[in-house]
């Protein structure tokens, strides 16, 4: 199962030797992805579509219109967004895998090798 959601967030790559180095921004687009070997009896899914994108757009909100750089403890790049996410809403959903997409042709997808 997989919701996607989005926020606009802007961000410096320090040191990246790269015109990313320069503040910028981006309409970032972000997939979660859940599983599980288990699905509700009576309803027959894993976990209801509007937990999953309730729990996402909430998490999104901690980035939303904001200086990325000032709210992730480490390079605001994809990866390390994909990562954060993944992080913070594994700790309630079985979730899978999170993609991140910096722009509509680049992204950015995190997950660990024990799935849930």
């Amino acid at each position: 199962m997989t919701v996607e959601s989005s926020f606009s967030g802007a961000h410096q790559l320090i040191k990246s030797n790269s015109p990313c180095e320069n503040l910028h921004g981006h309409n970032w687009r972000v997939a979660l992805t859940v599983r599980s070997e288990k699905q509700e009896s009576e309803v027959g899914w894993v976990i209801d579509f509007k937990v999953l994108k309730d729990a996402l757009n909430k998490e999104l909100e901690k980035f939303d219109h904001k200086y990325l750089n000032d709210v992730l403890p480490v390079s605001p790049t994809a990866e390390n967004l994909a990562k954060q996410i993944y992080r913070d809403l594994a700790a309630d959903l079985p979730v899978y895998k999170v993609t991140v997409w910096e722009t509509e042709k680049a992204s950015a997808a995190y997950y660990e090798q024990e799935h849930k």
